[in-house]
């Protein structure tokens, strides 16, 4: 047994461990009925797939919608639902079964002093850290990670090329970026505490969409977060800040499910997709929703069939 199968086999294992604090933000469910669903781990009464709010993910919960269906699952997805602070304890409180995330920004989420920063060691953390009742599945092949991005003329500028350097104008440039990450690790809290970095000031947009790209563009914002498979990062020639200190961990898409649910069929379908699923794929895929204006359910639905993902 090679080490990605021996570590994929310790993460589909499930987890029964106390729940961190991180994840009692009390919100417990997305509306006033939503309650713990019991079972012994099948899928038969159907999956709910949540989704955060941004293409990728949304493209994602539906991939796994299109290999779950073409498995003999019926399932429900409720996209664009919001973020994790929202999405963890939806999962958690039986409004969603299932939900695509990320290793090292769902690991910073349950525990944030984690240190981790290779899939297997993050793999192993996270099965750890999860709450009792939710487990992680093996992850894929496709990568996305956080990006904090300038354009040339302000590196130039400012002399950036890595985010040590943005110590050297601490108080003088403004950051845009979704609201959490005003609060999160991999964000302006980690920023500081690893790099000393202060920002002007920080501005509430969108998670790597069209308000913080157009604001960076404005010259709104000196440094935009954006996620490394955004094509405009290459379309525009924007300068993604290095990361010596490896402030960004890794960021693998890893399927995040209820026990309840987590059969063998769930677990042999989406095993499949990450197999097949590669950054370069996602990258496109978000681009067909982005730029293209394609629906994001017809763009994974597309992208099953031409991969024998689905029928």
């Amino acid at each position: 047994m090679n080490r990605r199968t021996l570590l994929g086999a310790l993460a589909g294992a499930a987890v029964t461990v106390p729940a961190l604090s991180a994840c009692s933000s009390g919100i417990t469910s997305l509306d006033s009925t939503g309650t713990t669903s019991g079972g012994g781990g099948s899928s038969k009464s159907g999956v709910t797939i949540g989704t955060a709010n941004f293409t990728e993910n949304q493209v994602l919960g539906y991939l796994y919608a299109a290999v779950l269906e073409a498995a003999g699952v019926k399932v429900t997805v409720r996209p664009n639902l919001g973020t994790r602070e929202i999405l963890i304890p939806a999962l958690k409180g039986g409004d969603i079964d299932l939900l695509p995330e990320y290793q090292g920004a769902l690991l910073h989420y349950l525990d944030p002093k984690a240190t981790a920063t290779e899939e297997g060691e993050m793999q192993n953390a996270l099965a750890i850290a999860l709450p009792a009742g939710l487990q992680i599945l093996p992850y894929g092949m496709a990568e996305d990670s956080d990006a904090f991005v300038v354009t040339q003329e302000t590196a130039k500028k400012y002399g950036l090329a890595s985010l040590a350097d943005l110590k050297k104008q601490n108080g003088k440039l403004v950051i845009g970026a979704a609201p959490e990450v005003k609060k999160r690790q991999v964000g302006v809290v980690g920023l500081k505490d690893v790099y000393g970095v202060e920002f002007k000031e920080f501005k509430s947009l969108d998670s790597s969409g069209p308000l913080v790209k157009g604001a960076l563009k404005k010259g709104d914002v000196d440094v935009a977060n954006l996620f490394t498979t955004d094509t405009d990062i290459q379309a525009n020639d924007w300068v993604v800040l290095t990361d010596p200190k490896n402030l960004i961990p890794g960021q693998h898409v890893v399927p995040l499910i209820a026990d309840r649910k987590a059969d063998s069929t769930v677990r042999k379908a989406l095993a499949e997709l990450g197999n097949v699923l590669t950054t370069a794929q996602l990258t496109e895929l978000n681009r067909q929703v982005d730029k293209d204006k394609k629906d994001p359910e017809d763009v994974a639905n597309t992208y099953a069939k031409q991969h024998g993902l689905a029928k």
